[in-house]
């Protein structure tokens, strides 16, 4: 369930009210032939599948179907802020025409969309219609009123009005401008009721449980994968790392033993190697504690791990952090090693010689933005190192987006909701 905050409603200023009644009558345009020809033609090609034929064009027609409806969630979300998820079943995509037509059968959504058709058709239109009609039919009154009612039949009627004469065209302009006082509050509401009626219908709780299912399983199959090949890193650092300079040293410790009557010089060099090969190791088990929890991150908090961070980074890099408590230890972890990521491709691709990193908590929500000056281009990408970035925030349900026009600046947000304690 989202919110809508006092930003989120329409405005009711004299452009806000015209865009909304141009935008009702273009909608109301392609509303009314585009639904009855989709219902149509589908009642059709679905008939046709006894004899074969519809097994071909249903699955052409119900995507078509799928198109105009996700144009409408498009608009919807885009104009006013109205979010329909879609909720449609995957299809593979090497399907044969028999799998697609009765897997699209099947699937409730189908028949949600088939549906919402017959209701856009008819309340759709005139909610589409409605604003334009408000904002424009009082023009009407006001023409009546001018002197043109003498061109109108007798028996005319504005409204509620009868137009006789020059004092009921008068009447006619009274009313037009009652209507233009209402159009001026009512019409963005009106087109705003047209796509929540259009979202009662498409959308479901069942189809936003199912897509919330989705994500989830694709969010804990990604963290699964991320543990799995984190374990195989850290394996594989200690067998080719501190594993093997440890044999070493038990190797010539044993040498030592030897040569410590025979030639005590030699053991001597031995001893001075193998203390060299356990500062070594044991530098090397630091940077593999530290890669997988950071001691500042468990002991100070991400604020400060951040910070340590920055301070090892060869740019000049600012930190800002404005946290008023600790988030819980999964979250810190996710955050750290997030930044951590966009902090890399930042030193690596971005070609920058400064970077700012933003640390704060505000309405339920870790926010970390970094931003650095660099030529631009980034994307969140298969391979970029964002896209993992993005798939262990959403392990939380968090989210990441990128601003990197050509040129830079590159921002890249995050945002985790939490609480502090």
């Amino acid at each position: 369930m989202t919110m809508e905050t006092k930003s989120d409603r329409p405005r009711t200023g004299p452009r806000e009210v015209g865009r909304a009644a141009l935008r009702g009558f273009g909608l109301a345009l392609v509303v009314l032939p585009g639904a009855v020809a989709l219902f149509t033609i589908s009642l059709v090609s679905m008939a046709l599948i006894p004899i074969g034929v519809g097994i071909v064009t249903t699955p052409w027609v119900l995507t078509g179907v799928r198109m105009f409806a996700d144009w409408r969630r498009a608009l919807a979300a885009e104009w006013y802020g109205v979010r329909i998820p879609p909720a449609y079943r995957p299809m593979p995509k090497d399907a044969n025409p028999w799998t697609r037509t009765f897997g699209m059968l099947g699937d409730p959504a189908t028949w949600r969309d088939l549906r919402w058709l017959p209701v856009d058709m008819t309340a759709g239109f005139l909610t589409a219609l409605l604003p334009a009609l408000l904002l424009f039919y009082p023009v009407e009154g006001f023409v009546i009123a001018a002197g043109l009612w003498r061109v109108f039949p007798d028996g005319y009627w504005y409204g509620f009005v009868p137009v006789t004469g020059q004092a009921s065209a008068f009447g006619a302009a009274a009313l037009g401008l009652v209507l233009l006082f209402f159009a001026h509050f009512l019409t963005p509401r009106l087109l705003e009721v047209h796509f929540r009626m259009t979202r009662s219908v498409l959308a479901s709780g069942q189809g936003e449980l199912s897509e919330r299912v989705r994500v989830l399983t694709e969010t804990r199959r990604d963290a699964v994968d991320t543990s799995a090949a984190e374990l195989r890193r850290i394996e594989r650092d200690l067998h080719d790392g501190a594993q093997a300079r440890l044999v070493a040293m038990g190797m010539d410790l044993g040498t030592i033993e030897v040569l410590v009557e025979k030639d005590p010089e030699q053991a001597r060099r031995l001893l001075s190697q193998a203390r060299q090969s356990s500062a070594e190791a044991l530098a090397e088990l630091r940077d593999l504690v530290r890669g997988i929890h950071p001691p500042v991150l468990a002991e100070r908090g991400l604020g400060d791990a951040v910070r340590a961070l920055a301070l090892r980074l060869p740019l000049s890099t600012e930190v800002d952090v404005e946290l008023s408590g600790r988030a819980d230890a999964p979250v810190e972890s996710a955050a750290y090693f997030a930044v951590s990521e966009v902090l890399t491709n930042a030193v690596k691709h971005s070609g920058a010689n400064r970077i700012w990193v933003d640390v704060h908590h505000a309405e339920g929500m870790l926010r970390i933005s970094v931003t650095d000056n660099g030529q631009g281009g980034a994307a969140i990408g298969a391979g970029s190192g964002l896209a993992g970035v993005e798939r262990r925030l959403g392990t939380f349900d968090g989210v990441l987006a990128v601003s990197s026009p050509a040129g830079g600046p590159t921002m890249v947000t995050m945002e985790i909701p939490c609480a502090l304690s």
